[in-house]
């Protein structure tokens, strides 16, 4: 009898070591995922970065200090999206009347792999308008991407091709390189305007 009354006993200390255990691993697994969490929210929206210019040279953004720009990431290959945010913006710069140095227009490419500097040299004249437009390597363009919070993926097409879903939100940053506002997709214009407008001063 006392035999089987100490199996019963080591069983719930068993049980108890287990229970405890595991709601530490648990405790830790979550503190982990606040910190990250935590780690992210601190990180400054559009800190400065680097990138590649259409010339294969490395941009910096800390060389529009001074100056507001607007970013906006995209790709060549995009079919309606990318081509008329851009060709939206360009529009939007002409109707604040104060030229085009009133800000700059920053596309950054979220399909580095066939985005090279030569085609988004190609791709950036095309809107017939001063756009500076970058890409990089896989890394430098996730780095660029978690700084702006900006989702994108890879969408298989037919045959070997694809398409790139990704955050369409236009970014305002101010003179000294600090977050100002969005423009999303669907903001209308007037909105989009007076946003610039407080922007460019």
């Amino acid at each position: 009898m006392m035999r089987k009354i100490r199996l019963v006993l080591w069983s719930l200390v068993a049980i108890g070591i287990a229970f405890y255990g595991y709601a530490f691993i648990g405790a830790m697994i979550e503190e982990k995922k606040y910190s990250h969490a935590a780690e992210a929210q601190m990180s400054p929206l559009g800190a400065p970065f680097t990138l590649t210019g259409t010339d294969g040279k490395p941009f910096a953004s800390a060389r529009l200090t001074g100056k507001p720009f607007v970013i906006f990431f995209g790709f060549t290959h995009c079919p309606d999206v990318c081509p008329n945010t851009l060709a939206r913006l360009a529009r939007l710069r002409r109707d604040i009347g104060k030229g085009d140095g009133s800000f700059a227009i920053l596309f950054v490419s979220v399909d580095p792999a066939r985005d090279t500097p030569a085609e988004m040299a190609r791709y950036a004249a095309a809107f017939g308008t001063p756009l500076i437009a970058l890409t990089g390597s896989q890394n430098d363009i996730a780095g660029v991407k978690r700084l702006f919070g900006i989702y994108s993926a890879k969408v298989p097409q037919a045959g070997d091709d694809y398409t790139v879903d990704h955050t369409a939100t236009i970014f305002l940053i101010d003179g000294a390189g600090k977050f100002h506002a969005t423009i999303t997709p669907d903001e209308g214009d007037t909105a989009a305007l007076a946003k610039l407008r407080r922007l460019t001063g």
